[in-house]
């Protein structure tokens, strides 16, 4: 399989539409073989960039490298080592889910196995079944399949447990796991900031057009160093007090009550207390 350092690299992104600016001087690496999350409110500019990544929009300025080469200018070589899964790929409700899958294998000159990729995404007892019969979280493994049949080495993940209930977004998460596992580079958008903790090795959080913060979900902004907040449950009921040196509290605290701490916690800020910061959420 090809490699790069990093599979994508953008440097200066803008785009415009007439005097609208929807993504504002971007710079992002995405480093191969990485899950990358893409944050932001509605109106940030993550699907404009994104679908620049994919070669489906055209940028005002700046530089973009995907898989080593200019999406904008790409020949279909390229666009077979991208997989991309849309918040709704399309509706085949007369066709079984093999038939389906078989059916676009035939567009890649490489394409994986279809009854594999119907097994690897969890969908070997749904094979016979019609579409429209499927589940909503059976319908975006389906999604999936037709991502990953071309063998990608990069795939795009488009808000992709969306009105998913809780079991069938975990299942999802082993499924996107089980990919990055396999060496695939998958760049996804996501509102949902469990989601993200969960499958990123970095986060980016965009904001009016702007790539605001990039790192590890446990070490944005001050999760890591910011103030902890120590809780416990005193004579006069609950108590807390927010320090940067929770260890000393707490053991003040030990020493105060002999032993134990009635109802003791020590948290920091979470993601979504951070993300919510950055993008100036409750200020």
């Amino acid at each position: 399989m090809y490699a790069v350092a990093d599979a994508i690299t953008v440097r200066g992104l803008h785009k415009r539409y007439r005097s609208a600016v929807a993504v504002d001087g971007v710079d992002l690496d995405v480093h191969a073989g990485e899950v990358f999350a893409l944050l932001g409110p509605n109106g940030a500019g993550k699907t404009t960039t994104v679908e620049i990544l994919e070669g489906f929009r055209k940028r005002t300025s700046g530089e973009v490298s995907v898989l080593g080469l200019d999406p904008q200018h790409a020949d279909a070589a390229w666009r077979g080592r991208v997989g991309v899964v849309l918040q709704s790929t399309g509706e085949f409700d007369d066709l079984t889910a093999r038939e389906v899958v078989h059916h676009f294998a035939q567009y890649y000159p490489d394409a994986a196995d279809p009854d594999e990729v119907l097994a690897r995404v969890g969908l070997t007892e749904k094979q016979d079944d019609r579409t429209r019969v499927l589940s909503g979280g059976q319908k975006r493994r389906l999604d999936v399949a037709l991502g990953i049949i071309g063998r990608p080495e990069l795939l795009f993940l488009d808000e992709p447990t969306t009105g998913f209930d809780p079991e069938a977004r975990r299942e999802f998460w082993g499924l996107i796991r089980g990919l990055a596992a396999a060496g695939t580079t998958i760049l996804l958008t996501t509102h949902y900031l469990d989601e993200a903790e969960a499958l990123a090795d970095r986060v980016g959080v965009l904001s009016g057009g702007r790539l605001i913060a990039v790192d590890a979900p446990d070490r944005l902004g001050d999760r890591g160093t910011g103030a902890a907040t120590v809780s416990w449950l005193g004579p006069d009921g609950p108590a807390s007090e927010q320090t940067d040196a929770p260890t000393a509290v707490v053991t003040r605290l030990a020493a105060q009550f002999g032993g134990e701490v009635p109802g003791l916690t020590v948290t920091r800020p979470s993601l979504e207390d951070v993300y919510l910061r950055m993008i100036g959420v409750g200020e």
